[in-house]
């Protein structure tokens, strides 16, 4: 019998695992959580031998690990870990969504596809060398378009576009600096969509700044806290018309981003060998676009 009860665990890098995560695991249906706090490359091994050798083959997809948290670099780092310690049919299904970035980029490019195709677009990320924007850049070059991406420094924004460019050479990433005195209506000029994915409260643009821009089609702005990155779009906002330009607010965003986050914990039990990270959770929403349009 292959009814063992779902158990996910939780691995965090911070000192008290995420209680956002926390609750959307409850609420995707998990039987059982197993949290871990301040989870570093190093304390990997023990924990997941105990989640890959406590069940049989045909049982072991009842259990997976997720792993979260807010700091992305050292996520990214347990994930290595984590997959490392598999071997053969000895494994379970992993998640990385850690800040929510992986979700949440996801979602960002989904809301801007369904009102611009994305391959040919020009599309400038503003504060792209975040953990959100530097994936919300890769999977827009992915998909065709050519990507703006800003930072403070050029050299930043330099690396992330070379990073990018290291999957395929064909991918059209630009680094721009925002650090002057023109530098944001450089970036923004000819753009098709601008989507804002820099700090919590932190004013990026002001509404006639983005307002004037004769190609702008979409803006999106992923910050939840006053003062919004981009003046004149609130975080409720979802596909609302500012003076002709179709907008988004985080939260907005953030209702797909929940399916997405929902969606992706359920399908972890479906098999015991998924590693669900940014391209896997992108397709997911794909899947997800699909069905809400038939």
């Amino acid at each position: 019998m292959n009814n063992k009860p779902k158990i996910l665990i939780q691995f965090d890098c911070d000192q008290h695992p995420s209680v956002f995560d926390s609750v959307v695991a409850i609420d995707s249906g998990v039987d059982h959580l197993l949290q871990y706090g301040q989870v570093e490359p190093v304390d990997v091994r023990e924990l997941v031998y105990g989640a890959m050798f406590t069940r049989s083959d045909q049982s072991r997809k009842n259990t997976a690990i997720f792993i979260g948290g807010s700091k992305v670099n050292s996520a990214e780092q347990v994930l290595r870990s984590v997959v490392d310690c598999f071997f053969g049919s000895v494994r379970v299904s992993v998640m990385l969504d850690a800040n929510g970035a992986n979700t949440t980029a996801a979602a960002a490019v989904l809301r801007l596809q369904r009102h611009i195709p994305l391959q040919g677009a020009t599309v400038g990320i503003l504060a792209a060398t975040g953990s959100v924007g530097r994936r919300i850049a890769r999977i827009m070059a992915s998909q065709g378009a050519t990507v703006r991406v800003s930072s403070r420094s050029l050299e930043r924004a330099t690396k992330l576009c070379n990073r990018i460019k290291s999957k395929d050479e064909s991918y059209k990433v630009v680094p721009f600096e925002t650090d002057g005195p023109n530098a944001f209506a450089e970036l923004t000029d000819g753009c098709d969509a601008i989507i804002s994915a820099g700090a919590a409260s932190i004013r990026l643009l002001k509404r006639e700044q983005w307002t004037a821009l004769d190609s702008l089609k979409v803006a999106i702005d992923l910050n939840a806290v006053p003062p919004t990155g981009l003046e004149g779009i609130e975080p409720h906002d979802a596909a609302k018309e500012v003076d002709g330009i179709t907008v988004y607010g985080a939260i907005g965003v953030g209702n797909l981003k929940m399916k997405i986050h929902k969606q992706s914990i359920r399908r972890l039990f479906q098999t015991n060998d998924l590693v669900l990270d940014l391209d896997e959770i992108f397709a997911i929403g794909q899947e997800i676009e699909r069905d809400l349009a038939t």
